[in-house]
């Protein structure tokens, strides 16, 4: 059997290769350069522990490597413009200066030192590695931190609001007596606060003296001034008002007169609204002005407009105005009162009233050419002898109504409606006129002397007759010839009126108008119409009174306002009759029209009126008689 000798292993050492040596110092390099930083970055914070780490700068003051207290000191000196600046508030030629510290505006070097403070320290340490590397190689800048306390600002700003505030106030002005009371008004002020904190601190960031103006708003009241208000009320209050009718002729009334105590009872001053605002209007109440205008407005209305009254001058065949136009006219009241307060405030006081205005058809200034007036085309005469005078002044009262009238082309002439009141009151006086089957003593008798002179110009004239009343019997006056003897022939040519009644009317049935003229001499009464003749004739005849009846017996009544044996005659006889008279009416040479005009006349007795227990009365035949009827 065999032995076997067991050798033990033997041991060796194995050399490390090239890049294990390599890789090995690289590792122990890095530790090593890792090993530095740390231990750099340990130190350099271990070295700045409670200081501003290098390259940061305040406002260009640099800190670095100064701990906070001394950095705190450094600043409030470096930094003194809260304490030693100057802010100055204006306002016109006030001033108000202040600190930037009394308006709350402070250097805070503790805030500022704090952030310096935390350049490098803040974020994860790389970015706080960064910071620091950042200041240390370009620098770092900070600019300082200030506290701005805008209430103080505020409260400093409010107080000089006490000063400069101001309110609005209106203007004003009030009546006294007769004195004129003004009030100035003012422009309300106040500061704008919030606008002038707002540009104090714009100034106070640049660190610099300013100089603020005051910033403030203005509430103008809505009237500011009233002196012009005032002037035209002063100049209201110095004179009379006086009230006038424009073109007033003697007839017309007023002026009237307002003294200027009662203007300024009733003075108003009304605030209105204008297009360039509100003011003041002075005048007088409309109120009182319109009970005043309402009182005179009877006094001056004119209800109809009345065309002039002409002559025709048959010299110069011109027309001459012998009474002016009437204007018809009523008040306006309301034109009336906005015309008296804008003459007033323009300072005129005497002041015509505004009339609503309706003219005439002919002017004073018309023509005859214009109307067709320009030659006689009738004329007729008519004698009243015998005549007593209170007759022959109704003749002459009558007959001026229609001396100068005008009648137009195609117009009805109504005698009634020209001839007016027939009364005492107007001229006329009693004379005997026919009423009923009686002839008594009225007012007004003898105008039917007129009415039938009229009635004659217009028969021969040739113009149409639209109404004609006869006598109730035959008047000799109407029959009177130039010599004052009867001319029968004239019978039957009679027209009477009674107003309203009775009236006489005929047509100017030409393209011209129609001038009257009216003349009453001693026993005689004329009749012209003036117009332009478009070559009309008239003829005519008459059957003279036919059919004539006596008068009937005298009749006698007992009047018991006579005296005893008194005897007065108070109605006469008269024949009656028929009479017819034809009238044609040529135009040249060619019939216009023709007409038979009849009149029937009654008999007409005596009558005699006798006093109480009048012997004789009646006479013993006439009492006979009667006994045995």
């Amino acid at each position: 059997m065999s032995t076997r000798t067991l050798v033990p292993p033997q041991s060796y050492s194995r050399q490390p290769s090239i890049l294990e040596r390599a890789l090995t110092a690289i590792f122990s390099g890095i530790g090593l350069f890792v090993l530095a930083v740390v231990v750099f970055l340990v130190g350099f914070q271990v070295l700045h522990f409670g200081k501003i780490y290098p390259g940061i700068t305040i406002a260009g003051v640099d800190l670095g490597g100064m701990p906070r207290p001394q950095v705190e000191n450094i600043l409030a000196q470096q930094f003194p413009y809260h304490t030693q600046g100057k802010i100055t508030i204006t306002f016109d030629d006030q001033v108000w200066e202040f600190t930037p510290r009394e308006i709350g505006f402070l250097f805070d070097p503790a805030s500022t030192t704090e952030a310096a403070y935390k350049i490098g320290r803040r974020g994860w340490p790389w970015q706080r590695i960064s910071e620091r590397y950042q200041a240390w190689k370009y620098g770092l800048d900070l600019a300082p931190q200030y506290i701005y306390d805008a209430r103080l600002a505020q409260l400093q700003i409010d107080q000089i609001a006490q000063e400069v505030n101001r309110p609005t106030v209106e203007a004003s002005l009030e009546i006294n007596g007769l004195d004129v009371v003004v009030q100035p008004g003012q422009v309300g002020r106040t500061v704008d606060s919030y606008t002038t904190a707002g540009l104090l601190a714009l100034n106070l960031l640049n660190l610099q003296d300013a100089v603020v103006p005051l910033q403030f708003v203005e509430q103008p009241p809505a009237i500011l001034d009233v002196s012009a208000q005032a002037e035209i009320a002063r100049n209201i209050l110095s004179e009379p008002l006086v009230l006038k009718v424009p073109g007033a002729t003697a007839d017309d009334p007023g002026p009237w007169t307002m003294e200027p105590e009662t203007l300024a009872d009733i003075m108003i001053i009304e605030r209105i609204n204008t297009e360039q605002g509100k003011t003041y209007q002075i005048g007088l109440d409309h109120t009182e002005l319109r009970i005043f205008l309402e009182t005179i407005a009877p006094g001056v209305y004119v209800a109809q407009p009345e065309n002039p009254r002409f002559m025709f001058n048959d010299e110069t065949s011109q027309l001459e105005v012998i009474k002016k136009a009437v204007v018809a006219r009523e008040l306006n009241i309301e034109a009336s009162i906005e015309h008296i307060n804008q003459q007033l405030a323009e300072g005129d006081h005497k002041i015509n009233l505004v009339f609503n205005i309706t003219e005439p058809e002919v002017l004073d200034t018309t023509t005859g050419a214009e109307l067709g007036i320009t030659e006689l085309v009738s004329a007729q005469d008519t004698y009243f002898f015998g005549s007593g005078a209170s007759r022959k002044n109704n003749i002459e009262v009558a007959a001026a109504q229609f001396h100068g009238l005008l009648v137009p082309p195609g117009a009805t002439f109504s005698m009634v409606e020209h001839i007016g009141d027939i009364s005492l009151d107007s001229g006329y006086a009693e004379a005997w006129i026919i009423y009923g089957d009686r002839t008594i003593k009225g007012v007004g008798g003898g105008v039917c002397q007129v009415s039938t002179t009229l009635f004659r110009t217009v028969f021969f004239g040739g113009y149409p007759i639209v109404e004609r009343h006869p006598h109730s019997y035959r008047v000799y006056y109407y029959e009177q010839n130039t010599w004052g003897g009867v001319d029968e022939t004239l019978a039957g040519l009679d027209a009477t009126v009674y107003a309203p009644i009775v009236d006489f009317k005929f047509k100017n049935d030409t393209p011209y108008w129609l001038l009257m003229e009216t003349y009453v001499y001693a026993n005689q009464i004329t009749w012209k119409f003036y117009s332009t003749s478009d070559g009309r004739t008239v003829e005519w005849d008459t059957t003279g009174p036919t059919d004539r009846v006596s008068p009937p017996e005298p009749i006698y009544e007992v009047n018991e306002e006579l005296a005893k044996g008194e005897i007065k005659q108070v109605d006469w006889e008269a024949e009656g009759a028929n009479v017819s008279v034809d009238r044609i009416v040529y135009r040249n040479g060619e019939v216009l029209f023709n007409e038979t005009i009849d009149t029937h006349y009654s008999a007409w007795a005596d009558i005699y009126q006798c006093g109480p227990k009048t012997e004789g009365c009646p006479p013993e035949e006439k009492k006979n008689k009667k006994d045995d009827e």
